[in-house]
């Protein structure tokens, strides 16, 4: 009875500060469907009565069974910045941000292992040998620490992303179902996003992001713009380069993006929520924007506090610059070298939000269709140092974002990683990581 009545006076506050507020709303033109992100301590309910008085709409949740934060729609008569100011004087309302459009961080000479297909066993699946033994393998020592400490990955690595095709021969043995939070079902699949259905073991021409990525089909290469399809493939990339470095972990597709490469932060946010609730182990955000959202933090704490370890693209603006989500604490910020170990031209650079640089230049990793592709950005560098978490766990379970973080920070010294720290800790070193982590698990 105490709860029931202490609920009811906190919702006569609120038509009370409403009464206020609206009072004071001059009848500025709509901002028509404009999309909040809310934080309300007292849950649906509360919200929901809210909206019912400030004219809005709760479309969905957003943090899982935690029902803390939604994603409403307000379709009332005043500006959105004048419904963000009545929605915080709410009973309960902890903090309310728009909705923002995000887009996935994808600069092209194909490189040569796009044309070596020699067919190799890898962990149980047949791969290309341009894919397996490719440079950016060799300059992070990956096969030395694979061998060195007889490791290749375990636990669940999260991918936020565009998708992945579940047919793609190399990752079928570990992919997981996953979600799709731009349709609301399941199963993270990127194919859905294409009009026709493609021809067995082709690429599909118009579908490719010309400045990131060059496809391999069976005639040559492909790299070709169409706006729709601008990144279709980019979640299956990144996996891709998730699985060369820990080939025995497993993928959660949690398709976030369309195939333009444009997304909700919305969807992002519950896709971490998803992950955190679904026994992720870590978290590859290979996307950037530059603004800081109080709920993006918010999240990747909640997934820190559950021992996920988070890792992001540092963006490719090549400036000197904080973006999100790699400048937040408990995120690991990934820069992109060339394989002469310079700093790329494209990537961002500077500490925060750059905790380490990795290989960023003609990557070659799985394409959907059954086909390979080479990627450029900080995109495909950041999964490189999400495989080499799942990696370490495979030296021990008992890793987490901090000692994740002072593992990979045991990085190979590069010139961009002296004067003011452009590639952080220097260039990921997936035996120097394993053997700083091996020598804690040993004590």
């Amino acid at each position: 009875m105490i709860a029931i009545r202490a609920r009811a006076a906190a919702m006569t506050r609120r038509v009370l500060v409403l009464l206020w507020i609206v009072l004071g709303l001059s009848s500025a033109p709509a901002s028509a469907q404009s999309q909040l992100i809310v934080r309300d301590s007292l849950g649906l309910n509360g919200l929901q009565f809210s909206c019912l008085l400030l004219g809005c709409a709760v479309n969905e949740g957003i943090d899982g069974p935690l029902g803390q934060v939604f994603l409403i729609t307000a379709n009332g008569v005043v500006s959105e910045t004048q419904f963000l100011q009545a929605l915080l004087a709410q009973v309960g309302v902890v903090d309310a941000e728009p909705n923002l459009t995000l887009h996935v961080t994808g600069t092209l000479a194909a490189p040569s292992g796009l044309w070596d297909t020699t067919p190799v066993d890898y962990y149980g699946t047949t791969a290309w040998h341009g894919y397996v033994y490719q440079p950016a393998a060799t300059l992070i020592r990956l096969q030395d620490a694979q061998n060195g400490f007889g490791v290749a990955g375990s636990g669940i690595v999260a991918v936020i992303d565009t998708g992945v095709d579940p047919t793609q021969p190399v990752l079928q043995r570990v992919l997981l179902r996953g979600y799709d939070f731009t349709r609301n079902q399941p199963q993270g699949s990127e194919l859905r996003d294409l009009d026709q259905p493609p021809g067995a073991g082709a690429a599909q021409p118009g579908q490719v992001n010309q400045w990131s990525m060059a496809v391999m089909d069976q005639e040559g290469i492909d790299a070709v713009s169409q706006s729709p399809y601008a990144d279709f493939g980019h979640g299956t990339m990144v996996s891709g380069i998730v699985h060369l470095v820990a080939p025995t972990a497993a993928i959660l597709p949690l398709k976030a993006f369309r195939a333009d490469g444009t997304g909700y932060l919305s969807d992002v946010l519950r896709a971490v929520y998803y992950a955190a609730q679904h026994g992720a182990d870590v978290v590859n955000m290979s996307f950037d924007f530059p603004t800081f959202s109080e709920e993006l933090k918010r999240a990747i704490d909640y997934a820190a506090s559950r021992g996920v370890v988070a890792v992001a693209s540092a963006g490719n603006d090549a400036e000197q610059v904080v973006v999100y989500p790699a400048g937040l604490r408990h995120v690991m910020g990934v820069a992109s070298t060339a394989n002469d170990d310079t700093l790329s031209s494209f990537s961002n650079y500077g500490q925060p939000p750059v905790w380490v640089a990795a290989p960023g230049e003609g990557v070659v990793t799985t394409y959907p269709f059954g086909t390979y592709a080479a990627g450029w950005g900080t995109s495909f560098s950041a999964p490189l140092v999400a495989g080499t978490v799942a990696l370490l766990r495979d030296i021990s379970a008992h890793i987490g974002p901090w000692s994740a973080s002072w593992a990979v920070a045991h990085a190979q010294d590069v010139p961009c990683s002296d004067s003011g720290r452009a590639c952080g800790y220097g260039r990921l070193d997936v035996y120097q990581a394993a053997a700083a982590w091996a020598s804690v698990v040993a004590r």
